[in-house]
């Protein structure tokens, strides 16, 4: 029986059961899954988050087909179990005789064809694996694919937010399941503050995460000693457990791994821990199999020592908004029909500074509807304007901090680069919201200055 048949079957069963039909993002797992495909390589192919999909939808899709079937459900028995799910099931028939196929909706009918919109969706996040609208920033993405082909690898990117690191990130990431190697993806932000600002509870969380991700049974008492340490237990682990038991290049990425920064006392120990790790690479085999990749968004303020240190080894990416040529990239992605010597561009660089998810905004609206790029900017900082989103969370976050708010009132209102205390500088600039030359900074872009002097 085929997966298109057994998910029609699991449908209309779920909507008697359950009240709803499984959604996009549970079919597709369940599509990986008849693939003998990782959650990893499911989540990139379908250009969603790794994390989200092994973290959140596929223990849910799984509690679901538990509660239907009336057995444990894993990854590993999914296939068989609804195999003989379905065969047992009086409507197999009907439905196997019909012919019909999931790739319609439940309450669509058959004999009406579903219309695939083409069209571009609303720019927001990552942008997808698969996605036309993505601007490579050559020779970036050259450089990480072949950094990572490199035994012991490390590769560092940062940049504020939404720069683009997570989109390169995935391309990484897919780049490196090409070739065979074994991946897992982190994202500091989903870890509760209380397992952030404790190190035992912090390794023993990313040695549970990696075992998971790898499909690895978890045996962290195994290895865990409290006379040797939280440290050294979690090196013992990844060393004597899971790099021992995979023969391929295995790619960690640490995504946000400046909310590390917010614990010193935490980030103290777990960065020069990373550092311990490249440098074993260079004398043990096992190590070279990790290939370690760091995304933070502003520079580490955290005292370490120069050779305690990961953020001064490896390869070091930094990136920056969009140039000019890459704006005109990204409009004849959208169809927009600006020249070369289009002054639109300019424009638009002019008010944004080529800050990559304003840039997709503007395009994307002008792609949408009959309005001009001078009436977009015009009212860009209003309530009506397509920056409005974008404007409001910024906004919520600085008033309920009002030393933030004010350090930024004084790098707005200023006409000449201004200095900040090193804590100021570090959460702004890890916003986007300013721009650091030296020592000094300055706003992040002539959106930024205007909106809050404003405000």
């Amino acid at each position: 029986m085929t997966i298109d048949l057994i998910i029609e079957l699991l449908n209309r069963n779920l909507v008697g059961s359950q009240n709803r039909p499984l959604n996009s993002a549970e079919m597709i797992i369940l599509r990986g899954i008849w693939q003998y495909r990782t959650y990893k390589q499911i989540a990139l192919e379908a250009g969603y988050s790794p994390d989200y999909f092994a973290n959140v939808v596929a223990p849910e899709l799984l509690k679901r087909l538990a509660t239907l079937i009336g057995q444990r459900v894993t990854k590993k028995n999914c296939r068989i179990l609804l195999e003989s799910y379905a065969a047992d099931q009086p409507s197999a028939g009907k439905i196997l005789s019909s012919g019909s196929s999931t790739h319609h909706r439940i309450d669509v009918p058959i004999d009406v064809p579903i219309r695939v919109d083409n069209s571009p969706r609303y720019p927001s996040g990552s942008v997808p694996i698969d996605s036309p609208y993505y601007i490579e920033r050559t020779p970036l993405e050259a450089l990480a694919y072949k950094e990572i082909g490199k035994p012991g690898a490390l590769v560092r990117i940062k940049a504020p937010q939404e720069m683009g690191k997570t989109s390169l990130l995935l391309r990484i990431l897919a780049y490196a399941s090409h070739h065979g190697y074994r991946t897992v993806s982190l994202n500091l932000q989903q870890i509760d503050g209380d397992i952030l600002s404790n190190l035992n509870r912090f390794l023993r969380w990313l040695c549970a995460n990696v075992s998971y991700q790898l499909n690895l049974e978890a045996a962290l008492d195994d290895y865990w000693d409290e006379d040797i340490g939280a440290k050294l237990s979690c090196t013992l682990y990844f060393q004597d457990y899971l790099l021992s038991q995979i023969n391929e290049p295995f790619v960690l990425a640490l995504d946000e791994v400046n909310q590390l920064f917010e614990h010193p006392h935490v980030a103290k120990d777990v960065l020069p821990l990373f550092r311990s790790w490249y440098e074993e690479a260079k004398r043990l085999p096992h190590w070279q199999k990790l290939r370690l990749i760091v995304i933070h968004s502003t520079e580490i303020y955290v005292p370490l020592q120069l050779k305690q240190s990961p953020f001064n080894v490896g390869l070091p990416i930094q990136l920056e908004g969009f140039s000019l040529a890459q704006i005109q990239q990204l409009a004849d992605c959208y169809d927009l029909g600006w020249s070369g010597s289009d002054e639109r561009a300019q424009q638009l660089m002019d008010v944004v500074g080529g800050h990559p998810a304003l840039v997709h905004i503007a395009l994307y609206s002008l792609h949408q509807g009959d309005v001009s790029l001078e009436q977009l900017l015009e009212n860009s900082n209003t309530i009506t304007g397509i920056y409005n989103y974008h404007l409001q969370r910024h906004w919520a976050s600085l008033e309920g901090q009002p030393d933030l708010f004010q350090a930024l009132t004084s790098v707005v209102e200023a006409t000449e680069p201004v200095s900040l205390e090193p804590m100021m500088t570090y959460k702004l600039s890890s916003m986007g919201l300013i721009r650091q030359l030296g020592d000094k900074v300055v706003p992040g872009c002539a959106l930024y200055r205007r909106s809050f002097l404003k405000r």
